[in-house]
């Protein structure tokens, strides 16, 4: 049962503080009313915010109180400023919660290289601390303050049955652009009222995040703030007490993580499709992957089906070059159902019509190895967006 409500025992807030020249929402949070065992997944990029160094340095760990989020300034490319500045951020939040500044995690997003406004912030923490709730509609709230060139707010709740009882677990998150995998450029935080250690947290969470997070991609730029996390405090009770229920609970995570990913993907800037792209039997998930981005990311795949073109030979052209040594002979494309290059040969079909089904801006792409050299079972799902002229619009006039 999906819903927008928060595990038992956290509270979020979404407030203003003055960051956004808009004065739209700009500071969240997501606090326990006991500690948590918690788990990051960060950006790999070399170039990170401080934000992202400090929340590193405290995950896994087992006596996290809270988050604190920031948007309209990302705190990177800052110097030693931007590291105090993160530290201020999470000190300010746990004098207001009684707790210590290393039990508050703290992530920003937004523009590169500006120092970010210290005196709006700590101004703004006592209101954000204020604003916490537990009533449905904070979880909303809190996500709304963590966008920038989002257009809507992403996210949900899920009630999970496991042998001994329910847990529950809800997820928000941003992003729009900038957005390529390990990691998109996004922010997204994972709560769930499940007893867990904080390894248990750091593998459900990878796993979780290398099916969804990591498999959505716009325009192949990875940011310097990618971060998501992972809370659990426990206070329904439940413990996973078999494999089974670990498995459960790691679906559970998983379809919360999809869900905010294909938000993200379906919120990119001046996108008119939604695509899927499943490639499946290779030897390795690894094979499937590089293949699946490499689709995703071929800015010619994109402009095609913008257009509204089943220009499947860039499509599978794409797939040629992504460094995998499989026989074309094997090989098969789908667009939309519409099977259009079969075992290395062209197959006729109605592209009026396919083109038309594409107008629905839903454009589903099957690739299938079936023999060969790196021919097996595995399979990979990435999801990624057109490219249209207005998001190059977009993203030419962001700073300016």
């Amino acid at each position: 049962m999906m819903t927008d409500s928060l595990p038992s025992g956290f509270l979020a807030s979404g407030s203003t503080c003055g960051i956004k020249d808009s004065g739209k929402p700009d500071l969240c949070l997501f606090v326990s009313e006991v500690d948590c065992a918690a788990a990051g997944v960060y950006t790999t990029n070399r170039v990170v915010g401080a934000p992202v160094v400090l929340s590193r340095q405290r995950t896994p760990g087992a006596v996290i109180r809270g988050v604190v989020i920031n948007s309209g300034n990302a705190n990177a490319c800052t110097g030693e400023s931007g590291d105090r500045d993160a530290h201020e951020m999470t000190a300010a939040v746990a004098q207001s919660l009684g707790c210590l500044p290393e039990q508050i995690l703290v992530c920003s997003t937004g523009i590169i290289g500006v120092p970010l406004p210290m005196d709006k912030i700590l101004n703004g923490i006592p209101t954000a601390v204020e604003g916490l709730s537990t009533e449905d509609g904070a979880l909303t709230k809190a996500a709304a303050a963590m966008m920038t060139t989002d257009t809507f707010a992403k996210s949900l709740s899920q009630s999970q049955p496991l042998s001994t009882g329910s847990v529950s677990i809800c997820g928000a998150a941003k992003g729009a652009a900038m957005i390529a995998p390990n990691m998109a450029t996004m922010l997204g935080v994972v709560l769930t009222d499940a007893v867990l250690t904080p390894q248990q947290c750091d593998t459900i969470l990878k796993e979780a995040v290398s099916h969804t997070f990591n498999c959505i991609t716009v325009d192949g730029h990875m940011s310097t703030s990618d971060t998501v996390l992972l809370l659990a405090n426990g206070q329904s009770g439940i413990t996973p007490v078999s494999d089974d229920d670990v498995q459960q609970l790691t679906a559970a995570v998983r379809r919360v993580c999809e869900k905010l990913a294909t938000d993200i993907i379906r919120d990119a800037e001046g996108a008119a499709h939604f695509v899927t792209v499943d490639v499946r039997g290779f030897a390795t998930r690894d094979q499937a992957v590089r293949v699946a981005r490499q689709i995703s990311e071929s800015a010619l795949v994109k402009t095609a089906i913008t257009g509204n073109d089943p220009n499947w030979g860039r499509i599978t052209s794409a797939a040629g070059y992504a460094g995998i040594p499989f026989d074309a002979a094997h090989l098969s494309l789908q667009i939309n159902g519409v099977t259009v290059y079969k075992h290395g040969n062209p197959v006729a079909y109605d592209e009026v019509s396919l083109s038309a089904d594409m107008q629905r801006g839903e454009v589903s792409l099957l690739l299938e190895l079936t023999g060969g050299p790196a021919s097996g079972s595995e399979a990979a799902c990435f999801w990624t967006s057109d490219l249209t002229q207005e998001y190059v619009r977009l993203n030419s006039e962001y700073t300016t």
